[in-house]
């Protein structure tokens, strides 16, 4: 990383600044006789009282106090992806949301607000891509009386790391008391790659809905009920996998939802006793065949950061970070 003109470290940004990328040098807190310094790059979402906050590609928010920079600039946007297919954050944004599509919803201005008896935060949160036509707090008060009255915890879904995303509103959520709860990533990759794998998908069954063996796999909720269903069979094209298993629930299962030139990976699973034999490759080629049919080319899934296994899987399989997602929730003071 370079901040040296002609030797000199200089510091090149302004309050005048902030809502763009930058990269900048401090100086750290040391118990050594030399200095040490510490690089930071990321979106300058505000620069108060002496303190400078930027908002990492991860979504975390670091504060740097003024005195301590010794170099600064901005810099532009991260480089174009090199595999895989171009797309930007509100393209994306729009067909990941079709994909969990909630059981009721409300506008506020741009903002949507979705419910589904609370089953997945995608389902139960707010959506914000745009202006909410009122001031930030004002509009934050409103989602917590809207979930309030459905008895269900407020979320509001946000995102980070590429062009167009949500760094300054996850920064102004932040003064106004909320919180990072979950943080995952959203990864693309092209189509055909994931159909034309070696995998033998003679075993895999597909359906349009979900059976009870199916759902006996996918235990992310206490009961099935028609919320549920309603949130799970939701989407333009929507495709169910399943690898029946010797008895009781299946070995492995998946959804897709095809979605124009888009095709979505989720709820992959996988019985503990059968994993790292394939299954899981065996299923998305499966589906991803099916959506290869119907005419998509662009591969999208998400996956939670600190799940190591399948993030590894699918690196070998060509998907890359697009961008990053977080669900704020206020925090409970």
């Amino acid at each position: 990383m370079e901040f040296t003109i002609g030797g000199r470290l200089d510091v090149r940004i302004t309050p005048a600044d902030v809502g763009k990328r930058v990269s900048v040098r401090c100086r750290t807190e040391s118990g050594g006789a030399g200095a040490e310094f510490t690089d930071t790059v990321g979106v300058l979402t505000s620069w108060d009282r002496g303190v400078l906050s930027i908002t990492r590609k991860s979504g975390e928010s670091v504060h740097i106090v003024e005195s301590s920079l010794v170099a600064g600039k901005t810099v532009p946007a991260a480089p174009a992806r090199r595999r895989g297919p171009a797309a930007s954050f509100e393209e994306l944004a729009a067909v990941t949301a079709r994909a969990w599509q909630p059981v009721e919803s409300e506008p506020l201005g741009d903002w949507r607000l979705r419910a589904a008896g609370g089953f997945t935060r995608r389902a139960n949160s707010a959506l914000p891509l745009g202006d909410p036509g009122l001031p930030v707090g004002e509009a934050l008060d409103r989602v917590r009386a809207w979930y309030a009255e459905r008895d269900l915890p407020p979320y509001v879904q946000t995102a980070t790391g590429a062009a167009g995303t949500q760094e300054l509103l996850c920064a102004e959520l932040e003064r106004h008391g909320w919180r990072r709860e979950v943080t995952a990533q959203v990864r693309i990759a092209a189509l055909a790659p994931v159909g034309d794998g070696a995998a033998d998908v003679a075993a895999v069954r597909l359906t349009r809905a979900p059976d009870a063996a199916w759902l006996a796999r996918y235990q992310r909720f206490s009961t099935p009920g028609p919320h549920v269903l309603r949130v799970l069979e939701s989407g333009p094209s929507v495709w169910f996998a399943t690898v029946a298993g010797d008895g009781g629930a299946p070995d492995a299962i998946g959804r897709c939802v095809v979605d124009g030139r888009w095709a979505g990976f989720m709820a992959v699973e996988v019985a503990p006793e059968r994993r790292r034999r394939g299954l899981a490759t065996t299923v998305m080629t499966a589906l991803a065949r099916r959506a290869l049919d119907e005419g998509a080319s662009a591969a999208w899934l998400q996956v939670e950061e600190e799940n190591e296994g399948a993030r590894a899987l699918y690196d070998g399989m060509g998907f890359a970070l697009h961008h990053s997602y977080h669900h704020y929730r206020p925090s409970p003071a």
